[in-house]
């Protein structure tokens, strides 16, 4: 990827997720500062991308040379209280297949880890799942 972007980088991995997410069963997507309202009782994902340490790939001048761009994907999956866990492992099925150990658009994401149970979901009335990916693209100077 020349010169990656860290918007090029979020948006690959949103709109891989929103892509494939809005097939059958379409599922609700929201990503960072974006308003939403959960419906009462149904699934949706939340989709949070960071970014963190970068490292120089070389030594000398900043043209001609590279840096490599880590970061972390957190998706957090909320499925409806008290019908137990089989939604909310389904979506994060698919979730994993989508990102796990794939190369897509100069993006690397490694192996998923979840999805796992958290004890306390937010919002309050959903049963809470979370799959984390971290990732790395290569910037060019």
């Amino acid at each position: 990827m020349a010169a990656a972007d860290l918007n090029t980088i979020r948006a690959t991995i949103e709109g891989r997720l929103a892509t494939e997410l809005a097939s059958s069963p379409a599922i609700p997507v929201v990503f960072h500062n974006m308003p939403f309202e959960p419906t009462p009782n149904s699934s949706f994902v939340q989709c949070l991308t960071t970014f963190g340490t970068s490292e120089y790939l070389g030594h000398g001048s900043t043209s001609n040379s590279y840096n490599r761009i880590v970061g972390l994907v957190v998706l957090n999956i909320f499925s409806a209280k008290g019908v137990g866990p089989g939604a909310n492992y389904v979506i994060g099925k698919r979730i994993r297949d989508l990102y796990n150990r794939v190369i897509v658009s100069g993006v690397f994401f490694d192996a998923p880890i979840g999805p796992e149970a958290l004890a306390s979901p937010a919002p309050e009335g959903y049963f809470q799942t979370q799959v984390r990916v971290t990732f790395e693209s290569i910037e060019e100077l």
